[in-house]
């Protein structure tokens, strides 16, 4: 609980982690004022392929889940491998959740302002959480480097696939999958920003796939990890580069951040020193080992075991 007066929370990005934060801090009594630069909750592209650990921070209504995914096959140009997911993996809709978590932050009291970009520090806020995105306007006035970056791209075709294992091709800077999402199916390509959509593009054409470049839809994914030293304002999410570096997957490890974060409010330092604690090797192992991996499975396969149990998020190196 927070005292008679509380602390004004003011949260740039109105995406999974800044709605989430601003759902728990209300909850807790803090005056919280969210700024959403866009018109409509939940529009980044995002394949919300999540872990079942999604539970342990959101109350998972069921309508959001379009498919249970328990496998991945890895397809190396000349060996497949069947990577078992523990946790299994549910496919989710991104709009909807996030949707589903704005609703839970403003019945908690905080208020969410679409059609707010900000140009400057918000003024009149105790504390400030930035957690506006891979290109995020806080970091860049907090005069921060930006992370690395790497480009996600999607497209769905409408085929009902309910089938529970993704499919995914390595290359040399990321990858392309398949996920089957129950009334459709999702493919897409991570990679290199000058060069994915035109590997993506041949990798369609090989897969007899059509691209409707009206409905190829494209992100920015940081790769690394930028944490301010500031008593008062801090990053999270996507802006503080919180992604998978084996995948770029970024919402549990967005989440987990928050918690860290949550943990320790209203003290920025001791958040910081955590999160890089908890990350700083988790990222660094996770370069090392996709890096291995690539190399083993395209030079040298019959390395490799053909079938693997692997935790997606926290995988023990």
């Amino acid at each position: 609980m927070v005292s008679n007066n509380p602390q004004k929370i003011a949260i740039v990005g109105a995406g999974i982690v800044g709605l989430y934060l601003a759902w728990k801090m209300s909850n807790r009594g803090y005056q919280v004022t969210c700024f959403e630069k866009n018109s409509q909750i939940g529009q980044k592209p995002c394949s919300g392929l999540i872990s079942e650990r999604i539970k342990n921070f959101i109350p998972l209504d069921k309508s959001l889940v379009e498919n249970k995914i328990d496998t991945c096959l890895i397809h190396f140009p000349r060996k497949t491998i069947n990577l078992k997911l523990k946790p299994i993996h549910f496919a989710i809709c991104r709009q909807k959740l996030n949707q589903y978590l704005y609703h839970l932050a403003r019945e908690a009291g905080a208020e969410v302002l679409l059609n707010h970009p900000v140009s400057e520090i918000p003024w009149g806020f105790d504390k400030v959480i930035g957690c506006d995105g891979a290109l995020s306007k806080i970091r860049e006035l907090l005069s921060l480097p930006s992370p690395s970056f790497r480009l996600g791209l999607q497209l769905f075709l409408s085929v009902e696939d309910f089938s529970n294992q993704v499919e995914t091709w390595p290359t040399k800077n990321g990858f392309f999958w398949r996920i089957p999402r129950g009334k459709n199916i999702e493919y897409g390509a991570i990679g290199q920003v000058h060069s994915v959509k035109e590997e993506f593009e041949k990798f369609c054409k090989n897969q007899e796939i059509k691209i409707n470049e009206k409905k190829l839809r494209s992100a920015l994914i940081p790769q690394g990890l930028i944490i301010p030293r500031n008593k008062n304002i801090t990053l999270s999410g996507d802006a503080a580069g919180f992604a998978k570096p084996w995948s770029g997957g970024g919402i549990i490890w967005g989440l987990t951040a928050a918690n860290i974060l949550l943990k320790h409010f209203p003290d920025f330092e001791k958040y910081h020193r955590e999160v890089k604690k908890f990350f700083g090797l988790k990222i660094t192992k996770g370069k090392l080992i996709t890096f291995l991996t690539y190399f083993f499975g395209n030079n040298f396969p019959y390395i490799l075991p053909s079938k693997i149990t692997r935790d997606n998020d926290f995988p023990i190196f």
